[in-house]
């Protein structure tokens, strides 16, 4: 498959990861399957599923959507279990191959492991040489293989896995949420940081579920019992659930800001937050710090529309639905020639001429990275008969490449490093711009405190630090 420049110029999710663990022994392939599905926004390139039964781990995983991957058959092959975890990826680090898809499964001498990985390591370069010197052979290019070397490395000279995680845990530099699968045990931990979210909660028949946001939750039919702090190692085994903390508050919480703007789905609860909370209030101060006379506010499909309601909610200015996406084109598409690059918006997005003929309009969209999209869309609203088109954006400009898991690429391909608003403003046609500063973004999380999100895509202040080697480390696109 390959990445059209439609998607490359619209931030890329992280990953999902999902895990659940029952008593009974139970059709665990299916459930995956439904928590996958919810978490798809999060990764379109490969998804897989692994299922322990009786200590023995089967597992599954290739190319494609949730639904291309897995069907009936392959559903019924995977069998019941007692646990199982699953993943969705879009690869940060790492080529797209089948063989980089995740769980990663690791058979070592005490045993087996699949290993379910969202972010990315900033020290992922130099680990990675240490333990080729020490005689390890990698078979990916993924961090997540190098997490996983760590633990079964520490596990020789650990009484149990748990012990193993939290010895790797101070070897990780950067963002992690992990989700672990053992003979007899499911594991979960959160990056000191928290930059990554992960929580995990109930089902009514006891069942212990963790997963990437709240929405997987219910998606199976399970109930938020709360979201694992950051530094905390969740196990679950035949003894309960418990809780280690030695992590814990070892670092500033700095979950990821973008998390609320674009990446999580709208009806999940991120760090006690609803996202579209957040995103409906990211509207209503972007309409504080620009405001325009308009007769309509539309919103850029998904994630852009709870911030239009937002804005015109504050503004008075009326609501409509101004752009339609076409559902049925995914993230990646087969690009079907240079010359019909221009028709590839029109395949996702399509105007209401009904709602901007005449219309003086507030267009509202969550970014813009090199201002291509962007300007492809401003020019769809004018071609259905706006007299004029406002861009507001409910993000701060992009300024810094992301090291943490999110394909923002280097600055040199960032047009707002290279160029003013008004600059932008001119490139993609628009009749004015306003981005949401960055004071106001990082309120996204009220009650919370603003030094509780990472903003470093915006201001350069990067929490886990930068990589070392960051022309080893920061492939974006493989």
């Amino acid at each position: 498959m390959e990445i059209t420049e439609v998607t490359q110029n619209k931030i890329h999710e992280e990953c999902g990861v999902f895990g659940i663990w029952s008593k009974e022994k139970k059709d665990m392939a299916r459930t995956v399957y439904y928590g996958l599905t919810a978490l798809q926004h999060r990764g379109q390139e490969s998804a897989g599923i692994a299922i322990n039964e009786d200590r023995n781990i089967r597992y599954h995983k290739d190319l494609g959507l949730v639904h291309e991957v897995f069907d009936e058959g392959t559903l019924a092959r995977l069998g019941e279990g007692q646990i199982a975890v699953g993943h969705v990826r879009y690869a940060t680090t790492g080529e797209n191959t089948a063989l980089n898809a995740q769980p990663m499964v690791v058979r070592h001498v005490k045993g087996q492991l699949a290993l379910c990985h969202n972010g990315n390591l900033v020290n992922a370069a130099k680990l990675r040489r240490e333990l080729e010197l020490s005689g390890c052979i990698f078979q990916t290019s993924s961090d997540t293989e190098v997490i996983s070397y760590l633990i079964t490395r520490n596990r020789l000279h650990t009484p149990s896995i748990e012990e193993a995680l939290s010895e790797t845990i101070g070897s990780l530099q950067g963002a992690f949420s992990l989700v672990l699968m053992s003979p007899t045990k499911l594991l979960a931990c959160r990056d000191p940081y928290g930059l990554r979210p992960l929580c995990f909660g109930r089902t009514p028949e006891g069942d212990y579920v963790v997963a990437s946001e709240t929405c997987a939750l219910d998606a199976v039919g399970a109930t938020l019992e709360r979201e694992l702090a950051p530094g905390e190692i969740l196990v679950i085994d035949p003894d309960g659930i418990r809780s280690d903390t030695r992590h814990c508050g070892e670092k500033p919480h700095s979950l990821c800001v973008f998390e609320y703007i674009y990446f999580a789905r709208s009806d999940s609860v991120i760090d006690g937050i609803s996202v579209q909370a957040a995103r409906k209030k990211a509207g209503m101060l972007l309409s504080k710090e620009h405001p325009v006379e308009a007769d309509v506010v539309i919103g850029v499909p998904d994630s852009g529309l709870d911030a239009a309601l937002g804005y015109a909610e504050s503004s008075k200015i009326p609501y409509g639905i101004g752009l339609i996406k076409n559902k049925y084109i995914g993230r990646t598409f087969i690009e079907p020639g240079q010359e019909h690059r221009e028709n590839l918006v029109r395949l996702k997005l399509n105007a209401v001429s009904g709602a901007l003929r005449d219309k003086r309009v507030i267009m509202i969209d969550d970014s813009i990275v090199r201002g291509t999209t962007s300007g492809r869309i401003v020019d769809l609203i004018r071609r259905a008969g706006a007299r004029e088109v406002h861009v507001r954006i409910s993000a701060p400009p992009f300024l810094n490449p992301c090291y943490y898991g999110t394909d923002i690429p280097s600055r040199e391909k960032l047009i707002a490093y290279h160029h003013s608003t008004e600059e932008i403003c001119r490139m993609i046609g628009a009749d004015s711009l306003g981005f949401l500063s960055v004071e106001s973004a990082l309120q996204l999380a009220s009650p919370k405190m603003p030094s509780e999100l990472c903003a470093a895509c915006f201001d350069g202040r990067y929490p886990a630090g930068e990589p070392e080697d960051y022309a080893v480390s920061a492939k974006r696109f493989g």
